[in-house]
């Protein structure tokens, strides 16, 4: 089933009862708005003035939800989500710690092919210049040795939003979209991670002493195409800035197709998929990983 993500913007006061979430305000307390915690798959907290009780809290965490904080500009900051969701997370934590170097290259190789591709999907879909990106995703060598990834980004981002745009994390405008896009991604594929058994803090790529959630961030790679798809629509009807209507389209990024070898399913399903099929190429059962393709 395909769950709910939930974006609170203005002053209230979430609670819970009845295994239910329940929206209120400070000003009309009677007056309730309800939903099932299990329809919910991310709840986004943004404004400063929300108030939310611990059962709530606890309820969410206990259902699998991720809950992301954010910041006083509205920009997602922390992230609250359940560490025992799987009762298999103690077998695939040993199999995470025992994952070899040669096979972390190989799956790392078959990740970028696949984000490179998709860059290379969404070239032709938008501008027909795909093949651009072909040599990139055509030689990439175990772990990515030659960085394939980085040189590829060069040419992608500019054929996308044109020879002036240079992608940096501290500016405004696309870039900021882009963040925002990629951090509910980067949310949605903690909690698929988790829901899978697997701990995201021990990456295959990504390492980095203050970084939670490196896995996640190594995972989320070929699916960041889908978010680059919906910025450059936004900027293509001139919404160069991260306002309410921008930020509803960035996380609908949740609900679009992602396709797969035999099935197509919403990108929130999509991940589930692949996080599965990691689980089972660290236990060994697998090689090949199960990653979106973008059409």
């Amino acid at each position: 089933m395909l769950k709910r993500t939930l974006v609170f913007s203005s002053p209230l006061q979430l609670s819970l009862r009845n295994a239910q979430l329940v929206v209120s305000t400070k000003e009309a307390p009677t007056e309730q708005h309800t939903i099932p915690i299990e329809d919910i798959a991310l709840a986004m907290i943004e404004n400063q003035q929300i108030t939310i009780t611990m059962p709530l809290m606890n309820a969410l965490v206990d259902a699998g939800v991720a809950v992301v904080l954010c910041d006083a500009k509205g920009m997602p900051h922390a992230m609250v989500q359940n560490m025992d969701s799987n009762n298999l997370q103690g077998e695939c934590l040993r199999n995470q710690i025992a994952m070899g170097e040669v096979v972390k290259k190989q799956l790392w190789k078959q990740i970028i092919e696949a984000k490179i591709k998709n860059q290379a999907a969404l070239l032709d879909k938008i501008h027909g210049n795909g093949d651009v990106l072909k040599v990139h995703y055509s030689n990439v060598k175990s772990g990515d040795s030659e960085n394939r990834e980085g040189i590829a980004a060069r040419v992608y981002f500019s054929k996308l939003f044109g020879d002036d745009f240079f992608r940096d994390r501290n500016s405004p405008g696309i870039n900021a979209l882009l963040n925002y896009g990629y951090t509910i991604l980067r949310a949605a594929t903690a909690r698929a991670l988790v829901s899978a058994g697997l701990t995201p803090s021990l990456g295959i790529f990504h390492h980095n002493r203050g970084n939670a959630f490196p896995l996640a961030d190594d995972l989320m790679e070929a699916f960041r195409p889908f978010v680059d798809e919906v910025v450059y629509h936004l900027c293509e009807q001139g919404v160069l800035e991260l306002n309410k209507d921008a930020k509803f389209e960035l996380i609908s990024v949740l609900s679009c197709d992602t396709h797969y070898t035999k099935v197509t399913r919403p990108l929130q399903i999509g991940l589930s998929i692949s996080m599965a099929s990691f689980a089972k190429c660290v236990s060994g059962e697998q090689k090949k990983l199960s990653l979106p393709m973008l059409k």
